[in-house]
C-alpha cells in the first residue's frame, strides 16, 4: 500500500488509464462538435486564461467593435456575472456553470450550442473557466485557441504552464497600459512563449484603452476566413 494515501502501489498506472479514457470520450464528442459547427460554417474560438486577466473586458470590446454575427458561451464555476456583461453588448449568450469543475468540456459545449443555436456563418466565442491548467487538456471542437495573459501575472507563466501556451494559436498580452507601473519583462515573456510554441503569435493589447486591439481583430478576421476556406 502507498504510505501517503493508502492506495495500491499501481495507482499511478490506473490513473493514467482512467485519464486516457476520459479524454478519449471527450475527444470523440469534440469531433462531433467540430462537424456540427463546420456543417453550419460556424467558427468557434476558445478563449482561455487565468482569473483576472481581463478576458471578459476584452471580449466585450471585441464584440462591440468587431461587428458581424457573434454569440458567446460563458463558462464559470458559479454566477452569471460575465454572461450578464456579454448580454449587455447585444450578443446572444448561454451561461454554463461547472460547479466544482475547473474547465468546460465537449459535452458542456454541445449542450450550450443547442441552446445558443448560432447563426450559420457566425463566430462563437467560448469563454472558458479561468484556469491555466485544465482547459488546455480538453478539446471542445473549437477551430482556434486564444490565450489571454496580463502583465500583472508574471512573464514566467508560459514556462510554468507550458501546455496552455503550447496549444495556443495566438497569445494576447493584456493590460499593456500598466507596463509603466509593473515589473514585467515583455521580451522575456515573448521568448518564453516561443520556447514552448514557436507558431503562436504574441499580440500586446489593452482591453480598456484599446492599444493593439486592431492587430487582434486583424488576426481574428484572417484566422476565421482561413479556417472557413480550409474546410
Amino acid at each position: 500500500m502507498c504510505g501517503t494515501c493508502g492506495c495500491a502501489e499501481d495507482t499511478g498506472v490506473k490513473l493514467v488509464v482512467l485519464e486516457q479514457k476520459v479524454l478519449a470520450r471527450n475527444d470523440d464528442l469534440a469531433e462531433r462538435n467540430r462537424e456540427w459547427l463546420a456543417a453550419r460554417e460556424v467558427v468557434a474560438v476558445n478563449l482561455m486564461s487565468s482569473p483576472g486577466s481581463g478576458k471578459t473586458t476584452l471580449l466585450e470590446r471585441t464584440i462591440r467593435e468587431l461587428g458581424g454575427a457573434v454569440s458567446v458561451v460563458e463558462g464559470d464555476q458559479e454566477t452569471s456575472f460575465d454572461a450578464d456583461r456579454i448580454r449587455a453588448t447585444g450578443a446572444p449568450v448561454v451561461q454554463v456553470n461547472t460547479g466544482a469543475g475547473c474547465h468546460l468540456d465537449a459535452d458542456m459545449l454541445a449542450r450550450a450550442l443547442r441552446d445558443l443555436d448560432p447563426a450559420p456563418g457566425s463566430v462563437v466565442f467560448v469563454e472558458n473557466v479561468g484556469n491555466l491548467v485544465c482547459p488546455a487538456l480538453f478539446d471542445l471542437g473549437e477551430r482556434c485557441r486564444v490565450v489571454v495573459m496580463s502583465v500583472t501575472e508574471g512573464a514566467d507563466k508560459p514556462l510554468k504552464y507550458p501546455h496552455m501556451f503550447r496549444t495556443a494559436d495566438v497569445v494576447l498580452l493584456n493590460k499593456t497600459d500598466l507596463l509603466p507601473y509593473v515589473d514585467f519583462d515583455t521580451a522575456g515573456f515573448t521568448a518564453a512563449v516561443g520556447r514552448v510554441n514557436a507558431h503562436a503569435q504574441v499580440i500586446g493589447v489593452s482591453a480598456t484603452r484599446g492599444d493593439g486591439v486592431h492587430d487582434w481583430y486583424g488576426w481574428l478576421r484572417r484566422t476565421v476566413q482561413d479556417r472557413r476556406v480550409s474546410r
